[in-house]
């Protein structure tokens, strides 16, 4: 699927824009998820990722 996070699976959610008038139309959430170079198993692979796996892999080190 396209726009989802290889790493922890996360996609698109709906939800409701809610105009003044408290009126209720459909809408996307769609997840921040960029290309990043990241070193799997000794090897540089691109892999699809969220920006929350980002920064937790910074944490981690990786």
């Amino acid at each position: 699927m396209a726009g989802a996070c290889e790493i922890c699976g996360k996609t698109k959610s709906f939800g409701h824009n809610v105009s003044h008038s408290k009126r209720r139309t459909n809408r996307t959430f769609s997840a921040n998820v960029q290309n990043r170079r990241v070193v799997v198993d000794g090897q540089t692979r691109s892999v699809k990722m969220c920006t929350r796996c980002m920064r937790t892999a910074l944490k981690a080190g990786r």
